[in-house]
């Protein structure tokens, strides 16, 4: 087994992004049940691209993602895949929450009462980390959320599947592209749960191996992904890298 080049846990409410370089695959495992990370995901070299949502689900045929598919930035370059998945099915339109939801659901809190304890949502975690690279509030854009179900019923409404995913659980994405990641470990909007959700979450990053667009399972799941994956090729083609 290949290991681990660096590794860290994120505990409930936590935040934190990195400059990840392609060719790296990050490893996410849920530590305790019901566990839901958010996700954004921007190209390092140039934070005007970023994860395109409606071109990645529009692309691959799907409202949800899992093993085979891409991430997809507005300039139709592929920036990650699933290389690995033990769930098969991660939530990609349910958003983050506010502050205003996280108070409603949960009871109002703040830093200045509980200190530490006191109870994140993912709207402030992403305009604290976003701050750090630059960007803003205005730079917020669709994430995933890892580890969450979330489906729609024959009139629409979406459930949350709160059984989904059980400790032990992990995901693997493969970075195509150098990429600001993002991360927020708050809960999904529609957990039911009228208790802060506490499931830590683990992130190990390892090396990749080279991918061979001929054979590789991402690259050819969709001929869509197949030309987003050429796309990053040109991209660092050009660049010299």
């Amino acid at each position: 087994m290949t290991t681990s080049l660096w590794s860290t846990t994120f505990g409930a409410g936590d935040k934190w992004s990195a400059r990840i370089s392609r060719g790296r695959l990050l490893r996410f495992t849920a530590l305790q049940d019901n566990a839901n990370l958010s996700v954004m995901m921007f190209h390092a070299d140039d934070l005007t691209e970023r994860y395109n949502m409606p071109d990645t689900l529009k692309a691959q045929y799907t409202a949800h993602l899992t093993r085979g598919n891409i991430l997809m930035s507005d300039n139709g370059r592929a920036m990650a895949s699933f290389v690995e998945d033990d769930l098969g099915w991660h939530d990609t339109i349910t958003g983050f929450m506010t502050r205003a939801t996280t108070d409603a659901k949960y009871g109002q809190s703040t830093y200045q009462q509980l200190r530490n304890e006191w109870l994140r949502s993912g709207y402030e975690n992403f305009a604290v980390e976003l701050v750090r690279s630059g960007l803003g509030i205005r730079d917020m854009g669709p994430v995933v959320n890892l580890f969450s179900k979330v489906s729609c019923n024959d009139v629409g409404r979406m459930i949350y599947d709160a059984s989904h995913c059980k400790e032990g659980a992990s995901v693997t994405l493969r970075t195509e592209m150098d990429i600001l990641l993002v991360v927020s470990n708050t809960p999904n909007p529609l957990n039911p749960s009228t208790h802060y959700p506490t499931a830590p979450v683990q992130l190990e990053v390892l090396p990749a191996p080279a991918v061979d667009l001929d054979t590789d399972y991402c690259c050819n799941f969709r001929s869509e992904n197949r030309r987003a994956f050429e796309n990053t090729a040109e991209y660092y083609l050009l660049a010299g890298r």
